[in-house]
């Protein structure tokens, strides 16, 4: 059972990446998935859910507007849409399977 994060990188402010998450062992439309961001020096913090029935999605104030999750279940993979980047999105991104299983992590660095 695994999930493992991909797709980050630099970009200028303003600009936009996809975080993609891959399960194994287990299908993620049968939990809820999330994904997480610890910034340096600060706690990790939620940033966006998507749940199991119709795929209701949740996300941080912060990040409203901007990012867009999707699970696409025929790849078996959730997925981060980041629109809009700003300098304070740098942070390590996790995706985080509900039945307490992390990614590895993958750094997105906003910077000009």
């Amino acid at each position: 059972v695994q999930v493992v994060g991909s797709g980050g990188g630099l970009v200028q402010p303003g600009g936009s990446l996809r975080l993609s998450c891959a399960a194994s062992g287990f299908a993620v439309s049968t939990y809820v998935m999330s994904w997480y961001r610890q910034a340096p020096g600060k706690e990790r913090e939620l940033v966006a859910t998507i749940g199991i029935l119709g795929g209701r999605t949740n996300y941080a104030d912060s990040v409203k507007g901007r990012f867009t999750m999707f699970r696409d279940s025929a790849k078996n993979t959730v997925d981060l849409q980041m629109n809009s980047l700003k300098p304070e999105d740098t942070a390590v991104y996790y995706c985080y399977a509900g039945f307490g299983r992390w990614g590895q992590g993958t750094q997105v660095t906003v910077s000009s």
